[in-house]
């Protein structure tokens, strides 16, 4: 009956077919599946244990007789009297008529609504009509057009009545008996039927493992496909010579920064494809650690490319690895803007091996752009280039190794599912001698203040970027807000001070421009409601005023206020902000105490949850039905842990208790979407 349509359901007919199809439920299966989004758990409480103003559930006795009347359209309120222990309180049921004949004096009621502790009142929202036994926990169902939870929890109780027998069990028994979890069907059948709360929580832990378990494996087979099927070539370099141009840098590098440094030189040498990602926060040397990657591959014969989301960042990029490696290496910049004979030369050296490094944007992955020996690939800021924008840039070269690197610290829960098919380096920790950018909270009401510091720093010959935030409901008034500001700070700013105005409408070139014009220095003053997270390094920038703080995440806040800080003096970000949630003043006061990006991510993800961190569609992230990977994230290790064993000892291929989740793992389409070819 599992595949049978849902149709077969006596009380399905087609209206009901259509609307169970709007939330995919197509099979008696797929009802199955379709778990409960939360519990009413009618726990009866004291009365002095109930709260103002909270909903609960109160047991008692009806103790005079119903009052009805009317106001209004057709508006109707009951009341009566229901003695609850020693206290008498009054119930008030609007819109309820009918239930003047079920308040019978003397007769024991059941009632949910809200709590007057003030009026010792309680608004009825619910007259339960089933003893406390029986109706405990209610399953409360997502539902769709004039589906009801209550309509699919009927039906919900005729499929497991029909068919929940018929489920197969799909985890090896090792695990049932480890973690002592539930059969596949009894957990099912729990859910929509809970008998207790211990029962529910034993039928949710044995999901939650499932469905972690099942996705961190899918993650592990991915990796062990990429590393079998994607024979790269082993690089042979002098470690004397690459050793000679560490030693020679004016910093000494970090611990982070060495321990990313072992890990990737090992992918190098291995003869298996590199699939690594480098996170790092602002400002912890990534550049320098891909520098080196680039130069190891250089020393094997080999070209690089560094591909980075804008122009301005790929010539910042081209100027720094010029003078980081002086004559050793040749390093070009290739972008859309360089056109005519200019670029047709680029393109030459680049065939015939002149060029060592290219850095480049979208212009990297061009039809025309052929490579002599492409050995490493470095893309910055991955999440900001598509899947098959990596792809193609990556098959001009014969398999060579990928290097992805993000500034956006990433919480390990995320990191383990999102990136669970790569292997992943840390840099967590700043070079020494950095100043941490001093932050502070305003009020709107401290404006003059704010602005007075600005021009401060601004006659310290310093520069300054104001912030507006990106309002996504309306452009319009995100670029008059910003417009807004620009002329309230032209009109306050002496005539030597060059403002600059940037927003999303302007085109790609001009926002190019302009964010030149302030890179050297010809803008002092850069009011934008861009988001510039990712961007220029402008070790002048000293201080940045972010309007409306509290419309942005905390990630996101930390990226832009990485904008400054980047130089020897001391920086400053102001968030004028006057939230009016908890969260909101919640994440002010974190981004004033903290300046860790991955501690600050911890937060961010605790406060907006793993769909918004990434936004929904970036995130990659599946959508468990009952597993939450914050709130599961030690079910997400052991799970994590328990798939590379299975895959250390190829269960899935010569054990036969894993043939069933081998089956399920190779029916995903993800899989070959993330498989190399």
């Amino acid at each position: 009956m599992l595949n049978d349509p849902v149709t077969v359901i006596p009380s399905v007919g087609e209206k009901t077919a259509e609307q169970l199809e709007m939330m995919d439920i197509r099979k008696v299966e797929d009802l199955l599946f379709h778990f409960p989004f939360r519990y009413d758990f009618h726990e009866i409480k004291p009365l002095k244990e109930i709260a103002h103003e909270e909903i609960a559930t109160i047991e008692g006795t009806v103790v005079s007789e119903p009052q009805l009347s009317f106001f209004g359209r057709k508006k109707s309120r009951l009341t009566c009297t229901i003695q609850v222990g020693v206290v008498a309180i009054k119930a008030v049921f609007f819109n309820q008529a009918f239930l003047k004949d079920k308040l019978v004096r003397g007769e024991e009621v059941m009632l949910t609504g809200k709590w007057d502790m003030h009026r010792l009142q309680l608004t009825v929202h619910k007259f339960h009509t089933q003893t406390f036994e029986e109706e405990s926990i209610q399953p409360i169902y997502r539902s769709k057009g004039n589906l009801t939870s209550n309509g699919l929890k009927k039906l919900n109780a005729y499929a497991v009545k029909a068919s929940v027998d018929e489920i197969e069990e799909i985890l090896p028994d090792k695990y049932l008996k480890d973690y002592k979890l539930p059969s596949r069907s009894e957990a099912i059948k729990e859910l929509h039927q809970p008998t207790s709360k211990q029962t529910l929580k034993h039928a949710r832990r044995r999901f939650i493992f499932e469905e972690l378990f099942i996705f961190q494996l899918k993650m592990q087979w991915i990796r062990m496909k990429n590393k079998h099927q994607t024979e790269g070539f082993s690089k042979s370099f002098n470690d004397d010579q690459l050793g000679q141009f560490v030693k020679e840098l004016p910093f000494e590098l970090t611990k982070g920064q060495k321990s990313s440094l072992k890990d990737i030189m090992n992918d190098l040498k291995s003869s298996h494809r590199m699939n690594r990602l480098l996170q790092g926060d602002v400002g912890s040397g990534k550049t320098v650690v891909a520098a080196i990657a680039l130069l190891a591959n250089n020393l094997a014969g080999n070209q690089g490319a560094l591909m980075v989301p804008t122009e301005i960042l790929a010539e910042q990029h081209e100027h720094s690895l010029s003078e980081l490696f002086g004559d050793r290496l040749t390093v070009v910049s290739l972008t859309g803007s360089i056109k005519g004979k200019r670029r047709r030369e680029i393109l030459e050296r680049l065939g015939n091996g002149e060029i060592d490094i290219v850095v480049g944007t979208h212009a990297l992955i061009q039809d025309d752009t052929i490579f002599n020996q492409l050995g490493l690939v470095i893309v910055d800021e991955q999440h900001r280039f598509g899947v098959q924008q990596r792809k193609t840039l990556r098959d001009k070269g014969l398999n060579p190794d990928v290097l992805f690197m993000t500034a956006t610290p990433i919480p390990r829960t995320l990191s383990i599912t999102s990136f669970g098919d790569m292997d992943v380096s840390i840099i967590d920790e700043m070079p020494q001698g950095r100043l941490p950018v001093e932050t502070y909270w305003a009020k709107e009401n401290m404006i003059e203040r704010v602005y007075d510091f600005l021009m401060k720093e601004i006659n310290k010959g310093h520069q300054a970027y104001v912030i507006c935030p990106l309002i996504e409901e309306s452009d319009q008034l995100d670029i008059q807000n910003a417009v807004d500001v620009f002329e309230q700070l032209n009109s306050v700013m002496p005539p030597q001070v060059k403002t600059a105005l940037m927003h999303g409408r302007l085109p790609a070139q001009e926002k190019e421009d302009i964010m030149r014009d302030f890179a050297e220095n010809n803008v002092q003053l850069l009011v934008s409601t861009t988001v510039i997270e990712v961007g220029v390094n402008v070790p002048n920038a000293t201080i940045m005023v972010i309007y409306d703080a509290e419309r942005f995440g905390l990630a996101q806040l930390h990226q832009l206020r990485g904008r400054v800080g980047r130089g020897s003096e001391q920086s400053y970000c102001i968030l004028l902000a006057d939230p009016k949630t908890e969260n909101g003043k919640e994440r002010m006061r974190v981004m004033t105490e903290t300046t860790n990006g991955f501690e600050l991510s911890e937060h961010d993800l605790q406060i907006r949850g793993p769909g918004d961190f990434f936004g929904k569609k970036q995130s990659g992230l599946p959508e468990f039905k009952v597993a939450d990977i914050v709130e599961d994230y030690r079910a997400l290790e052991v799970a994590r842990k328990d798939a590379i064993e299975v895959m250390r000892h190829d269960r899935l291929t010569n054990d036969e208790d894993y043939k069933k989740l081998k089956q399920l793992i190779e029916a995903d389409p993800m899989i070959q979407e993330r498989i190399f070819d």
